[in-house]
Parts: structure tokens; C-alpha cells; sequence
């Protein structure tokens, strides 16, 4: 179960210890909900957004959350991801919304890539696009955090895009004592990145205060495995691309980032429950993003995917 429980609820009522980290989202998700019309909680089935979930939930407690989930599909998601996002939505009585990489390939808006390090990671920026348009959602809720990348560090919590869904990195607003600006002209739209500062460590150990249950993936299991450029990726499927010769192994490991399967590497890893893996990061000396290829294009892709509209 998904803490719909009396446990739950007895979580929500603790307020014995302060956590600056979570009256920081808490106040920002409320705010969003005060200053929008349509925001929606861009959901990808991974740790960051499942921790947002519980934001939310603790926001509005006991009303529901008031807005919806919006999951961009690319169709190379884990298993186990799609698997949770659905039990997820459905335990909670949320509203889900899902739009398809798939239909952007299929309607010429976008080109599928082939080869060695085909992802289809930027493709989804287009079907984001449409959505927002599709919805006329004003703010999309996000997990992004700072300590993640450097093109994330740049970003303002309340983070305006212009009516084409660009974000201009030299003219964002200035965030002094806590005030969040949500005035937008007619066309443009804010990303919020509620848990912007918090580290991988800090939402590791909410979920493990918060009892908060996550995808298997996230924890050491075997898995059929080949190595490419020092990575282990996942050979459990044909989306990710593996050269003939390429030997499959069979490794114990866990995913310390959930993307898509071509472009997310798994890390070794015998850290099978949530203790284990405070421990294991509190020892990591590599960003959680260190096993996303798709950071590794070109020194400044994550700036240029967010230029052109990206998450």
C-alpha cells in the first residue's frame, strides 16, 4: 500500500519536528495553487516526483490535491516505473494525465534517432509542449534540483517560459525573503521546482522519515546487464541499443536515477532497502546524473534542451 493508512494520517498531524527543507515546498505548492488557474504536477513515476506527491498531499491535507499528474510517456520507460505510476494514481484517487512520445513520432512532429546513443529523452520536449498548450496549464510543478546539474542550478524556483516554452537563462526574476512572482503574460507558463533546494541525500532521507514507498528499481536486484563507455545498462529489453559484441551478464544492481532504459545506466549496488541507500549516497562521491548519457552530449545539453522548452 501506498501510505493511504492511519499511519499516514498520523504523519500528517506530527508536526513535533520542523523540516525547513519541506515547509520550504509546502509554502511554494501553495502558492502555485494560489497564484494559478491550471497547474498541473509533471510525474514521471520517479523518487522526485513521487516525493512531491507527498508534498502536495501534506499542502492540501485533508482536502485532495488540487491540481492533476501529467506523465510524458516516451514508450522506454522501466517497467516497474509505469507499474507504479499506475497503482500510484489509483490508490490515491488522483487525476493522471498521459501524453505520448509515440504520437508526436507518429504525427512528423518529431524523428525517432537510431543508432548507438538513440534516446528519445529530447524528443519528449515537443509532446510536453503540446500538452501544456492542449490543457492551457500555466504552471507545471516539477522535481528538478539545483545540486542535480548546473543548467538546473541557473533556475529560479518559479522559472518563466515565453509563449514558445523557451527559458532564458540571462532574464529570470529575482526570488528575495521568499517572494514568488506568478505574473505571467498572456502565453507564458512557469515551471516550480518546489524541492529545487534539496540534495539527492535530502530526498533519500524524507522518504525514509516519511516511510514513503518508492519503485523496486530504485533498490539492488539482479538484473541482465552489458557495460558501454564504463556503464552498466540494462539488457532486459530492445529499446537500448547493444552492439553483438557486447556481453550480456547478469549483475546485482539498482538505478539511483529513473529515466528512460537507453539512456540511464544502473549503478553496482547490494543497497536493498532504504537504509542502505542513505548509507550508500551519504559515501557517493558522483552526482546521481553521473549514469544519464543524455547529460553527456555536449558540456551545456542540459541548458539547450531547457532553452528550447525541456523539463
Amino acid at each position: 500500500m501506498l501510505n493511504t493508512s492511519k499511519t499516514y494520517n498520523n504523519q500528517m498531524k506530527d508536526t513535533s519536528k520542523v523540516n525547513p527543507l519541506e515547509s520550504e515546498a509546502i509554502y511554494i505548492m501553495r502558492e502555485v495553487a494560489a497564484q494559478f488557474e491550471k497547474p498541473v504536477l509533471l510525474f514521471s513515476g520517479g523518487k522526485d516526483s513521487i516525493t512531491l506527491v507527498r508534498l502536495a498531499q501534506k499542502a492540501f491535507y485533508p482536502a485532495k490535491i488540487p491540481f492533476p499528474l501529467m506523465h510524458i510517456d516516451t514508450g522506454h520507460n522501466f517497467p516497474e516505473t509505469i507499474e507504479f505510476r499506475d497503482r500510484l494514481v489509483k490508490e490515491l484517487g488522483l487525476e493522471l494525465i498521459v501524453r505520448n512520445v509515440q504520437d508526436s513520432i507518429d504525427e512528423g512532429k518529431v524523428k525517432e534517432e537510431s543508432g548507438r546513443y538513440s534516446s528519445r529523452n529530447v524528443l519528449q520536449t515537443t509532446t510536453l509542449l503540446d500538452a501544456i498548450e492542449e490543457f492551457k496549464f500555466d504552471a507545471c510543478i516539477g522535481g528538478a534540483r539545483r545540486d542535480e546539474e548546473k543548467a538546473r542550478a541557473k533556475e529560479r524556483i518559479f522559472s518563466v517560459r515565453d509563449d514558445f516554452g523557451q527559458w532564458d537563462e540571462k532574464n529570470q526574476r529575482p526570488e528575495l525573503f521568499d517572494m514568488l512572482n506568478g505574473q505571467i503574460e498572456l502565453g507564458q507558463n512557469v515551471r516550480v521546482f518546489p524541492i529545487s533546494n534539496w540534495t539527492e541525500l535530502d530526498v533519500w532521507s524524507y522518504i525514509q522519515k516519511e516511510q514513503i514507498e518508492i519503485p523496486s528499481i530504485y533498490f539492488a536486484h539482479t538484473r541482465a546487464t552489458f557495460l558501454r563507455d564504463g556503464l552498466i545498462w540494462s539488457a532486459d529489453d530492445d529499446v537500448v541499443y547493444r552492439d553483438k559484441d557486447e556481453e550480456v551478464i547478469e549483475r546485482i544492481v539498482r538505478f539511483r536515477t529513473v529515466g528512460d532504459m537507453s539512456c540511464t545506466a544502473a549503478v553496482l549496488s547490494t543497497a536493498a532497502d532504504i537504509k542502505s541507500v542513505v548509507q550508500e549516497i551519504r559515501e557517493s562521491s558522483i552526482s546521481e546524473r553521473g549514469a544519464r548519457i543524455d547529460d553527456k552530449r555536449s558540456e551545456a545539453a542540459m541548458e539547450k534542451r531547457k532553452q528550447q522548452g525541456y523539463f
